[in-house]
């Protein structure tokens, strides 16, 4: 606390099966017009269609648009990024099929590790393209639902906000006085995050079961190490597109408790509580380990 911050390095166990898929034949470098094209949509009657929207034409032509445009490096299939278009224009409408149904399976992400500027390694999971496009198309429908329900003192990975944002309404907070920090650090957040707790979480949120299984195989899907896949039965692999939202998902719930009695903010899994005094520090520290653990 105060002018040496005072870590509170808190692991946080926290809230989230899919069927095997053959792999389709890599085909020629082609343009994307078949794909989008093929991008409509069946209507079957039920009462929430969210995997529609996610195979409509205006989202996946957004999804694919976004996923060239980021670049990145390959899956495990070793497709890059422009092969996608003309792997799409063959295959798209057996995939679509695949998501429609339910039956899609994705492949198992590729173990990265990066330097943290710290020390230590970040472990990422970098999917396919094909998958990264898919959770790009699923993480559009699914943030246009849920970004207007989070916190508004969550900054991390949320259209329209900012880095910036949480440092000035932390700036803010310490002009009105609060001049004692709470600053928690979530060990390893997206390495220990619970499946079920995250899926029951979710589907507080959505009905289609299309959905559910699909997000569930995307958390589930392993990851190829050293030549060898390992099954995962926690986390959300930072490196694909769906990850950020659902850590949001994740954290809401820590932030509607802290937004009931303190001044706030939060970027990712790191969350600064400011507050008058060092007795009013020890208090809030004790009771928000509390919440978490």
């Amino acid at each position: 606390m105060n002018d040496k911050r005072q870590k509170n390095q808190l692991q946080m166990v926290l809230a989230f099966t899919g069927e095997g898929r053959s792999e389709a034949p890599r085909a020629p470098r082609e343009g994307a017009e078949s794909f989008t094209a093929e991008c409509e949509t069946e209507s079957p009657a039920r009462e929430e269609q969210l995997m529609e929207e996610v195979c409509g034409r205006e989202n996946c032509q957004q999804a694919l648009r976004r996923v060239k445009a980021n670049k990145g490096s390959p899956g495990i299939d070793g497709m890059r990024i422009e092969e996608l278009p003309g792997f799409l224009k063959q295959h798209w409408p057996v995939i679509r099929e695949q998501l429609l149904s339910g039956t899609y399976q994705p492949q198992p992400v590729r173990r990265v590790e990066i330097k943290k500027p710290d020390g230590g390694v970040r472990k990422l999971g970098i999917p396919t393209v094909l998958d990264r496009m898919i959770q790009q198309a699923v993480m559009q429908v699914l943030q246009r639902r849920w970004d207007p329900t989070f916190s508004e003192h969550s900054h991390g990975f949320r259209p329209q906000r900012s880095a910036h944002q949480a440092v000035a309404k932390a700036q803010q907070y310490i002009a009105e006085g609060n001049r004692w920090v709470v600053d928690l650090d979530l060990e390893k957040f997206f390495d220990r995050v619970n499946h079920d707790k995250l899926m029951a979480a979710i589907a507080r949120r959505i009905s289609d079961k299309r959905m559910l299984k699909l997000i569930r195989a995307f958390l589930e899907s392993g990851v190829m190490e050293n030549g060898s896949v390992s099954p995962v039965e926690e986390g959300t692999p930072q490196g694909g597109p769906l990850s950020p939202l659902l850590s949001n998902l994740v954290l809401d719930e820590l932030d509607r408790e802290l937004e009931r009695h303190h001044r706030f903010a939060r970027y990712a899994d790191d969350c600064n509580i400011y507050v008058g005094s060092e007795r009013a520090g020890k208090r809030v520290m004790q009771s928000v380990t509390g919440f978490i653990v």
